[in-house]
């Protein structure tokens, strides 16, 4: 490594700033590029009435030292523990995720309960035939009925296609160690000693929102002499003979860089390449992402719901999942008196949806939320965000084409591709802050790190940690 070497990164979420941040402490020569107007992608927060909010909810938990540590690094002593509530709304009803027996079974009543259980036990006798869809892994995990209830509609929500359509990956990647039992288990014995990311019950976050992580990552890249370029989007990476050598600019301009980091949408970076094989390109069509549109509310009240979040099972509500603000720290909302919630609706670029003008969108969460009776207090404003192109879509044979996608890219010297948009893999926060940091060491290192390995089902080979209120802790076992 030379401290000469030209740095270019591509997008300031998660993925892009930690890398940036990472190399800038060794060369001084880091370009970070950012279209929007800020960092952190969709882990970060804005102000709203006087109010501040993420772009949906971000819940931060690793075992990981190393991205425990990072994160650490740069928050210091401002966040604090928040303690996890979350439950499944449906036909007017809540239940507890993670389950709690004696909710789910009232909840359910006695007779329906009964069927989940025989469902299940059926499957245990006569298993499923796996296909490779999502709808017969979790039906060979949880019983026909516990799927219809638990994952069908709002997975259907979410991605837009039938679950028999959705690859199993999904389900393996999110859900792989959980299983019935073990939310009983969860259940009876209050989660002690409970690792699975989908059942923490308590999680670190920054007291000034979750893109505070990021800023401060921005703010340390410049004192560090190397620049965050924002509002400057990239429309090209520019290759010769399969070596990256340059960026260019929407406005023509190009720059020309030793290494190029890319977090943009992997479709986007491929489509635009100049030395692409017709075969890869017509691969690359096929891989498809979701967009998010978030309708954030204005509640005249508090103590609305106790919930962080509610994932929204019921058919006859179009919105997916709904946050509740002011049950994450009190530093969000100061003394004012008001509540922001966020409905959240998913969309394909073709949709009509995604089209629709924003008074319409908030009419839309104004009614559904008055639909589910959690608002007793009236809504004063609404404030539509649009997120395209966020969710890489796990349809059915996505990854034989991803893999062959994968192959071309490792091909191309002097380029690396990260992140949730980078890699297509549904990154959360602490697997796309690893991707930064791995590619950093990569660069600054000489480290030979195979950041395609990194998924969202990875297991940490190092010592196991959590963040606590008073640091980071050792995890036995």
């Amino acid at each position: 490594m030379s401290e000469t070497q030209r740095i270019a990164v591509i997008g300031a979420g998660p993925a892009g700033i930690t890398a940036a941040y990472e190399i800038s402490k060794t060369l001084k020569n880091v370009d970070l590029y950012e279209a929007s107007d800020s960092v952190g992608g969709m882990a970060k927060s804005i102000q709203l009435w006087d109010y501040t909010v993420d772009i949906g909810p971000h819940r931060f938990f690793s075992s990981d030292r190393r991205v425990n540590e990072a994160w650490l690094e740069v928050t210091g002593p401002d966040y604090e523990m928040v303690d996890r509530l979350t439950r499944i709304y449906y036909k007017k009803k809540f239940f507890y995720y993670p389950l709690k027996a004696l909710n789910a079974l009232f909840t359910l009543g006695i007779y329906q309960a009964t069927l989940c259980m025989l469902s299940y036990l059926k499957e245990k006798v006569s298993p499923t035939q796996l296909d490779g869809s999502f709808e017969n892994w979790v039906t060979g995990r949880f019983g026909k009925r516990l799927f219809l209830i638990f994952f069908k509609t709002y997975t259907e929500k979410l991605w837009g296609i039938s679950c028999k359509e959705l690859d199993a990956d999904f389900a393996a990647q999110r859900i792989k160690k959980l299983s019935l039992w073990e939310a009983v288990k969860n259940a009876l014995f209050g989660g002690s000693g409970n690792t699975h990311k989908t059942l923490v019950d308590q999680f670190a976050y920054p007291s000034e929102g979750t893109g505070m992580v990021y800023q401060r990552m921005a703010k340390t890249i410049e004192q560090n002499g190397s620049k965050v370029h924002l509002k400057t989007p990239v429309q090209r990476v520019l290759t010769k003979n399969n070596r990256a050598y340059a960026i260019e600019l929407t406005d023509g301009t190009v720059h020309e860089y030793d290494h190029i980091i890319s977090s943009m949408p992997m479709t986007l970076l491929i489509q635009r390449l100049p030395e692409v094989p017709p075969r890869i390109l017509d691969l690359s069509k096929q891989l498809r992402f979701r967009n998010t549109i978030i309708v954030y509310l204005l509640v005249d009240g508090k103590d609305l719901f106790p919930d962080n979040w509610l994932y929204v099972h019921s058919p006859d509500l179009l919105t997916g999942r709904i946050t509740n603000f002011r049950n994450w720290v009190p530093q969000l909302y100061g003394d004012k008196q008001g509540t922001v919630i966020a409905a959240e609706y998913w969309c394909y670029d073709e949709d009509e949806f995604w089209k629709w003008e924003d008074s319409k969108l908030i009419d839309l969460a104004k009614e559904e939320m008055q639909k589910t009776g959690l608002l007793k207090s009236p809504i004063t404003a609404g404030h539509v965000y649009r997120v395209p192109k966020c969710y890489p879509v796990y349809n059915r044979g996505y990854a034989e084409v991803l893999s062959e996608v994968e192959g071309y890219l490792k091909t191309i010297e002097n380029l690396t591709l990260i992140g949730r948009y980078g890699s297509f893999k549904y990154n959360n926060q602490d697997h796309s802050i690893l991707m930064g940091l791995l590619a950093a060491e990569n660069i600054t290192k000489g480290t030979k790190h195979d950041l395609w390995e990194i998924n969202t089902d990875y297991e940490t080979y190092q010592e196991n940690t959590k963040i606590t209120k008073s640091g980071l802790q050792k995890v036995s076992g």
